[in-house]
């Protein structure tokens, strides 16, 4: 296939591929039959939906895509388990991780078990102090307290933990990577446990729980009793969903369509006043979940204290709500300051490493509770798998992140197994691990041999992929929201990108922090402003007025500013017009 437009190297060295002519026929036909904008159609049939999908993907619904509970190993002792110590009235503590999967989480288990009732202690590790997951003083601590722990985005690994709970039950609830072996514990509702088929291998930990209390409540309607309202509690799925990197495909796709739904109405305080310190004046989307509201409940964990997000998101007083949302905001604010000098060191240490299969840093002093996003960071800048360690003494602490295609959980995992590292597991996109600081080089000289067989570093940034090409005069609000039907769009399912072609530039100024905002003219009445997010010192500077004509391509959005509602691109590149 040729490059798109005739763009072979754009101004950021990108070959621009578009859809094919197959794929233009089949959006011809579905725009034609099932009556979609062809824009709308584009973004489907690039994505492999079929006229006969159009519909019900384009109108997601849980009673056709959430499976049944119990096609999950476990899941029948854990909901069990569960219901008896409620019904009991046990003593019942929640275990969970620092980030916003297993703070949203825990916020389920104690919202479901506060509309019954009763009332649960919550525990969440310091990140520093004690690291991910179960360890023995604090399970041993809550056993003697409690009657049940349920592990919530944690405790597949954690054998000797769970085993030092001694006259408690245990139940995890997770989706990380598991062993050959799982702890002894009343059940271990996983879905990537080795003996899952894995169907459900996308599922987040708050997507595990939902599935437990949907469990629940058709036991207790088969008792006679009615359960909590489940619905109403799709807003924290959904958060943690788009939050864990999730893929948005299947149920997932389903839980966050309606949990955004239910956000909207701002009836849990914690992210209401979340939104309004965040100057959140729109109805939430996915990319506000993940860009806005996540990284400030994950903040908690990060930089300050680890169970502040899991009682924001869990709690029902208003006052307390708002309480917690300026502290998660203050902790924010500290974490990018943290941040932006760890990703400074770590992008140059990387730089320096030149390419391959894995992108990765590690340095002294560096804050253990910023590497995740750094990681992440590395990863978008180099389209490579990315991990950043934060080393104290002997020890090194890091996080990884992945590119689609390349499972970085079982990677680490292996690398666990193989002795190169004192700890480590996760998922397809992200993992922990802890190594010591002498057999970092061959740890990472291995973990690149591992992901290089997935096909990492085979693929750069070099080709970007286009779904269509579109007019100025087209891209109107009612287009943006036409194709937003496609969405909520973000991990394995991003948000469609098309081209403009021939275009002059009308103005070009900086705004914020290095951003570039511009205006085109298509010579035809047609006009679209763009924004390059931190592009003020790369190529796309060049596009000034009066240098040319131009090829442009990004992703349309619905800009919001003092009730006015405008389309903007988001402006990712750009190639030089060639006249033929």
């Amino acid at each position: 296939m040729g490059a798109f437009l005739d763009v072979s190297e754009s101004l950021t060295g990108r070959r621009w591929i578009g859809p094919s002519l197959e794929e233009d026929r089949l959006a011809e036909a579905m725009a034609r039959d099932a009556r979609l904008d062809r824009a709308l159609a584009l973004t489907l049939v690039r994505r492999g939906i079929g006229i006969d999908q159009a519909p019900g993907f384009l109108d997601p619904r849980l009673r056709d895509l959430l499976p049944d509970p119990l096609t999950l190993r476990d899941m029948g002792p854990a909901a069990d388990r569960f219901l008896q110590a409620v019904q009991r009235g046990e003593r019942i503590a929640v275990f969970a991780d620092y980030d916003v999967d297993g703070g949203a989480s825990a916020a389920l288990l104690l919202t479901w078990l506060r509309r019954m009732g009763r009332n649960a202690t919550l525990y969440i590790p310091d990140r520093i102090e004690e690291g991910y997951g179960p360890n023995e003083p604090a399970m041993a601590r809550l056993a003697a307290a409690h009657d049940l722990i349920v592990c919530v985005d944690c405790g597949t690994l954690s054998h000797g933990p769970i085993a030092a709970a001694a006259g408690a039950d245990v139940i995890v609830l997770d989706h990380h990577m598991g062993g050959e072996t799982l702890p002894d514990c009343v059940a271990v509702v996983n879905p990537n446990r080795q003996d899952e088929s894995g169907d459900l291998g996308h599922l987040c930990a708050a997507g595990v729980v939902f599935l437990l209390l949907v469990e629940a409540n058709r036991r207790l309607k088969a008792q006679g009793q009615a359960g909590p309202d489940l619905m109403a509690m799709l807003d924290l799925v959904a958060l943690a969903t788009v939050a864990d990197v999730a893929p948005l495909t299947g149920v997932n796709r389903a839980l966050v369509r309606q949990g955004l739904v239910i956000m909207a109405k701002r009836q849990r305080p914690g992210l209401a006043a979340l939104a309004d310190i965040a100057a959140l004046n729109t109805a939430p989307s996915a990319y506000h979940l993940g860009y806005v509201l996540g990284p400030r409940v994950n903040a908690g964990g990060r930089v300050g204290q680890a169970d502040l997000g899991a009682r924001l998101l869990a709690t029902d007083d208003p006052h307390e709500a708002q309480a917690l949302a300026e502290r998660l905001n203050a902790h924010n604010i500290e974490r990018r300051e943290i941040e932006a000098g760890v990703q400074a060191a770590a992008m140059a240490q990387a730089e320096g490493r030149g390419d391959g299969p894995l992108a990765w840093a590690a340095g002294d002093g560096w804050h253990p509770g910023v590497v995740g996003i750094v990681a992440a960071r590395l990863k978008e800048a180099t389209q490579r798998p990315a991990v950043v360690i934060a080393l104290d003494g002997d020890i090194g602490k890091g996080s990884a992140r992945s590119v689609p295609g390349v499972d970085i959980g079982a990677a680490i995992h292996r690398l666990a197994g193989e002795g190169l590292l004192l700890r480590g597991g996760g998922h397809r996109m992200a993992a922990g691990l802890t190594v010591e600081r002498d057999r970092l080089p061959a740890a990472m000289e291995r973990l690149s041999d591992l992901l290089a067989r997935q096909g990492a570093g085979a693929t750069g940034p070099r080709d970007l992929p286009l779904d269509g090409l579109l007019m100025p005069k087209a891209a109107r609000t009612d287009l943006v929201e036409s194709i937003e039907k496609a969405g909520p769009f973000g991990a394995a399912a991003p948000s469609p990108r098309f081209a403009f072609s021939d275009l002059t530039v009308a103005m070009q100024r900086i705004v914020g922090n290095g951003h570039l905002k511009i205006a085109f003219n298509d010579g035809m009445g047609g006009r679209l402003d763009a924004i390059a997010f931190g592009a003020a010192e790369g190529p796309l500077a060049r596009l000034l007025p009066g240098s040319g004509r131009f090829h442009i391509a990004g992703r349309l959005e619905i800009n919001t500013w003092q009730g006015r509602r405008t389309v903007q691109l988001q402006l990712e590149d750009a190639a030089p017009a060639l006249r033929r």
